[in-house]
């Protein structure tokens, strides 16, 4: 849906995990055998991914300052559950947080956001504000104000809604 560039570092698993589901047509790409691999995922898996993604959206939202579009697990209780240990590089020193197992998908989202938390990225990864879309994006604007994932679309249908009202 949206024309920006992916995230940085981690945090581009985070947004394509979200981006799974497409709200506005319902299609999930998580229901396909190629959107399942991409994620290292199985049909077993699907249910905890969904409710991941869910929960993800919510915080995404929250970054943008608006309300959980629907009821989800918290995404803390969702990460507490996922192991991670403090890796250190032997050659210069340098330390960050690694999943304990790096296959599930929990893991790898958990320390994506660790990471991203560290490099101060995390609040700037948004769900859009329109409530057919909630796709994420990375907000790379100055302020950090970005409100769509997409100006062309999602920013022009609201501009045009709001353009409407006051002329009706």
């Amino acid at each position: 849906m949206s024309e920006r560039s992916p995230a940085p570092g981690g945090l581009a698993l985070v947004e394509s995990l979200v981006n799974t589901l497409d709200l506005e047509s319902g299609v999930d790409s998580l229901d396909t055998p190629d959107g399942r691999s991409r994620l290292g995922l199985t049909e077993d898996d699907l249910p905890d991914a969904r409710e991941l993604r869910e929960s993800l959206r919510a915080a995404l939202l929250a970054h943008a300052g608006h309300p959980p579009h629907r009821e989800v697990t918290p995404l803390g209780e969702l990460l507490a559950r996922a192991p991670l240990y403090v890796a250190v590089d032997e050659r210069d020193g340098s330390a960050t947080l690694a999943p304990a197992d790096a296959a599930p998908l929990l893991s790898r989202v958990a320390a994506a956001v660790a990471q991203a938390l560290v490099a101060g990225t995390w609040t700037r990864l948004k769900a859009c504000e329109a409530v057919t879309c909630h796709w994420a994006y990375y907000d790379r604007s100055p302020a950090g104000r970005g409100r769509w994932c997409s100006m062309q679309v999602c920013g022009a249908r609201a501009k045009m809604r709001r353009y409407r009202a006051k002329e009706g």
